[in-house]
Formats: structure tokens, sequence, C-alpha cells
């Protein structure tokens, strides 16, 4: 190589650096695809896709009663991958808060944990690293409305966010303030973020993504906030705010029918809910840039799927869903749904229609009692959490 000509990695063709990345060893293709958002774009590009390795990918989920961590997985080829977290601390409890680009976010508590401290530990169980962060208070805002987010893109920056959202509340009516609290693993501390340019009526629901450095999260008023400029909570600036309404949303068809669910390919944000009779689940597209337009991409025939028509059921108030749309990997072509008839939980196959039972029948979820996170593993490397 002439030095004088510089690298010649931008002279390669897109279809000799898929040959090369095809030919690498497992974990050497999942560390090299984070290395730029080109590399990282061909594996979601249905040309390339089916040369380059696939990536072990599946559900994170804890029962509500804080037991242990586990992961409902498609086959992988990792034989070191602990999905359980066994290579964590053992705590008296660890429960599973968020999963984001194979990295995991857990809150931990000991009987010496000070009152009003919340302590969260960041992991990535295909490199076994972890990171225990600073402390955080959370005062008198009730847990019952809390959600933390974790937010890591590798391709996009090396840094790490943690984003914790908490209100005042009492006996369930929401009244008080909105409380953000930002952690910045570069420098590694904690920051209150001014809230003043939030409705006082909004409160953050569990849907969320993060592409490209913002941050997508569903509201209860059926809309997106979109957070972008992050570095500057660290200085006390807001993160800009950009609200987008949602397709297909109508409250009374929401409260009856079952989750929605937020995916990501090709660097765009994608919505999935059922439609009013559940027997069809709409997918749809959102541009991530102006002007946020939203287009229909998939129409999935859930009658075909479970081999009935009728997917709805009464109870003592309202008509209710059969099922549950719980995470969206249009990577795989891969649509994970919870059967409440059969209490299990499955992947539905986008391109041929099919249904498959990928839990293993001894690890049973209960909708109603778990918490579950679509994860994909990576093995890139645990920011530093050094001042």
């Amino acid at each position: 190589m002439d030095p004088e000509n510089g690298s010649p990695a931008p002279k390669l063709t897109d279809d000799l650096i898929v040959e090369v990345l095809s030919r690498l060893p497992f974990k050497s293709f999942c560390r090299f695809k984070c290395v730029s958002k080109a590399w990282l774009a061909f594996s979601s590009d249905p040309h390339y896709c089916k040369k380059l390795l696939k990536i072990p990918t599946g559900l994170l989920y804890q029962h509500r009663d804080t037991s242990a961590i586990m992961l409902a997985s498609l086959p992988h080829n990792d034989k070191e991958f602990d999905a359980a977290l066994s290579f964590l601390p053992q705590y008296e409890q660890l429960e599973l808060m968020d999963s984001c680009n194979g990295l995991v976010l857990c809150k931990y508590k000991s009987s010496y944990t000070p009152r009003g401290i919340c302590r969260f530990i960041v992991c990535n169980p295909a490199t076994r690293e972890w990171r225990m962060l600073p402390d955080n208070s959370f005062s008198d805002y009730d847990r019952f409305y809390n959600m933390s987010i974790l937010a890591f893109s590798p391709s996009w920056s090396a840094k790490l966010y943690v984003f914790n959202f908490q209100r005042l509340s009492y006996r369930y009516l929401v009244f008080g303030p909105l409380k953000l609290q930002v952690f910045l693993s570069d420098p590694p501390t904690w920051f209150l973020v001014d809230t003043s340019w939030l409705s006082l009526t909004t409160v953050v629901s569990e849907p969320h993504l993060f592409i490209n450095g913002a941050l997508y999260v569903h509201t209860d008023l059926h809309e997106i906030l979109v957070l972008k400029s992050l570095d500057g909570t660290c200085s006390g600036i807001p993160p800009t705010l950009r609200i987008i309404a949602l397709p297909h949303e109508n409250v009374g068809f929401v409260d009856r029918f079952g989750q929605r669910c937020f995916g990501q390919s090709s660097g765009a944000l994608h919505y999935a809910l059922p439609e009013e009779d559940a027997c069809t689940i709409l997918v749809w597209r959102l541009d991530v840039d102006e002007p946020y337009e939203w287009s229909l991409k998939y129409r999935l025939s859930m009658s075909h799927a479970f081999r009935r028509d009728n997917l709805c059921q009464y109870d003592a108030h309202s008509w209710k869903c059969d099922y549950d749309v719980i995470a969206l990997d249009l990577e795989r072509d891969g649509l994970f749904l919870f059967d409440k008839r059969a209490d299990r939980l499955c992947l539905y196959n986008i391109r041929t229609g099919e249904l498959t039972e990928i839990q293993p029948e001894d690890h049973r979820i209960h909708k109603l009692y778990d918490k579950y996170y679509h994860f994909v593993a990576s093995y890139s490397k645990l920011p530093a959490l050094t001042m």
C-alpha cells in the first residue's frame, strides 16, 4: 500500500467488503460489523444479508419476582455466551431493566443498600464484561412510574447513556413533575435534566428505541418523544425535542388490543401493532429525518399464523387480544409474539408466515408478570467508567 494514497478501504466495492466479512470468524465479524454505519447496513441489506453470519438473537426475560434472568433464544454458535448473567456479582436482588445493542442494564440491591439509593450495573453477556454505575437517588418519586432506558450504539459513539424517567405519584394518580436523570459514561456522572420542555401530563411508556444518537420513546398520549443532541446534558443543556404522532392510534383500540413495539431496520424506526380485529398486524416505517413521514410496510396475517379467525376474547370489562406483540426483528424477518391462550412465546416469520415456538417448556413466561427485552449479541467493548 502506498502511504501517500491513504487507506485502500474506501476503494473497495461493497461486494468485495461483504465477501471479506462473510469469511471472518464469528466473533471477529460481530466486532467488525460495528466499525461503521456502512458496514452495519450490510447485515440488513436483502442483497447481502444471506451471505453474512447470523448474530445470536432472542428475548431476555425475567419473572416479576426478580428471579433468574433468562434468554429465550434462537440457536447460535457461541458456546461461551452467558445468557443467565452468571458472571455478575451475586446480589440479593438483580432486576432486568433494559437491553440495547448487545448491552444489558440491571438494577441491583442488597441488604446494605441505603434507602433512597438506586444502583445500576451494565454488562455484555457475550464478552462477560460489566460496569457498576455511580449511585443514583430517587427520593420521593414513585417506583411504579420509573422507567430506565439504556442507550448505546457503537457505530455512532463509544459513549453509553442511561435515561431514568421518574414522576411523583400518589395512589396511582400522576400529579407531580416529571424528573429525568441522565447518566453519561464520559464523564461517568448522573445529570439532572431540566424537564420544563415536556408536558406536565406526559407519561413515558415501555416501547423505546435508540437509533443514530436519537432516543425514541412512546408516551401515553400516543406520540413519540424524539430526544436528540444528548451530549449537552452534561453541561445543563436539555436535549432537543421533537414530537411525532403515531399512525393508526385510537385510544379505545389500544386499550383493548395488546402491546405495541418498536424495531429498526436500515437505520429507520418501525412500529408494529394489531389491527382492531387482531387478525392482522400492521408494521409501519418512519423516516428518521425531516419530515418524519410514516409508510405502511407490512400487513401480516395472524389468522393464518394461529390457524383461526377468532383472535379476540371478551372478559368482564372489554375485548382482549389473544396475543401480544413483543419485539420486531426485521433484520431476521422476525416478529416475537406471546400467545396468551397457549402461554407460549413464538417467533413469526415475516417471509413465510409461519409461527414457531421458541420457548423451552420448563421456562414458561406469564405475560402479566414478566418483563422481556429484544436482545442481539454484540462483541463491542464496554465503555470505561473512569474519571
